[in-house]
């Protein structure tokens, strides 16, 4: 199993996606003899997953069934531990595209945190492209390494435990791309000038206040970074329901009534087409905006090395 090259069958070892619904699934670790415990009942890993295709449906104790997904990053990020504020699809499909990454590209992240973001970047570069992700904590540093060597990817991410601000990436003119998730970014742009190529190479930096950003851009022009923009990615999401509304009279019926001496307000004729029309409603699908829409999450700068 790898999240970046797919497999039909699980095997002992794997990570999985436990699908009850797309409100709810968990990631779980395939290992002989074990049982993982859902609402619809147990799982029995030896004999209910090992072996069987991924996207298979699966029957727990209790009647009950789900299915079994193949990781992606997407459904990483959706179910990963949180070890750290984490970077979410929205975001992350802004990030990929606005640094031009492809697979071949080398890029340079900072700080790890819980992976949500390297697992996007991984696959995105993959199969001959690389990720140096540089994390602060230690503790975070180690988890990211074993979840990487876990999932298949170890040999796309090179993992280092240092201070990015003091000490760099720990590679010179070599990435294509540079990305920063750390409080003081204006404090890296200079190593991360030192890490990209000699021209063309793109840097992102995620902040979640406007001061952070201010600085930031300062810094990026001292150091002769140029096409500097700062953008914000808000997703609104819409439901589809079945609404109806009363038919309007646009004067029509009332003009054919006065013609022909048409009483609609006789009881006589309440009951006439006319009456009917003016009364009706008629159904149909309209998108709905929901009342809480997910806010702000952080601002994304851009910049271009000259």
């Amino acid at each position: 199993m790898s999240f970046v090259e797919y497999g039909d069958t699980i095997k002992d070892g794997d990570t999985a996606i436990v699908f009850l619904g797309h409100e709810s699934m968990f990631p779980v670790k395939v290992q002989h003899g074990t049982v993982t415990q859902t609402k619809y009942g147990v799982i029995r890993h030896s004999t209910d997953l090992i072996g069987k295709k991924y996207g298979s449906k699966v029957t727990c104790s209790k009647g009950g069934w789900v299915f079994i997904l193949h990781p992606t990053p997407e459904l990483w990020t959706m179910n990963l531990p949180h070890r750290t504020q984490i970077l979410y699809s929205t975001d992350i499909s802004i990030i990929t595209m606005m640094l031009e990454l492809k697979p071949g590209s080398v890029v340079c992240e900072s700080g790890t945190g819980s992976g949500s973001l390297s697992h996007a970047l991984i696959r995105t570069v993959a199969p001959t492209g690389h990720l140096y992700t540089v994390e602060f904590h230690q503790q975070r540093a180690e988890k990211a390494r074993e979840e990487f060597r876990e999932h298949g990817v170890e040999h796309l991410v090179t993992v280092t435990n240092q201070d990015v601000c003091k000490n760099g990436f720990g590679v010179s003119n070599i990435a294509d791309a540079v990305f920063l998730d750390i409080p003081s970014p204006w404090e890296a742009i200079g190593h991360a000038k030192s890490a990209l190529k000699a021209e063309g190479g793109r840097i992102c930096s995620f902040s979640p206040c406007i001061e952070q950003v201010q600085r930031t851009c300062l810094a990026m022009e001292e150091y002769g970074f140029t096409e500097i923009n700062t953008l914000e990615i808000l997703l609104r999401v819409y439901n589809v329901r079945t609404i109806s509304l009363q038919i309007p009279d646009l004067g029509k019926a009332a003009e054919d009534n006065s013609s022909t001496g048409f009483d609609s307000s006789s009881p006589s004729h309440q009951g006439s087409p006319c009456a009917n029309l003016q009364q009706g409603t008629v159904q149909f699908k309209s998108g709905v905006p929901l009342r809480e829409v997910v806010g702000h999450t952080g601002y994304l700068t851009f910049a271009t090395k000259s």
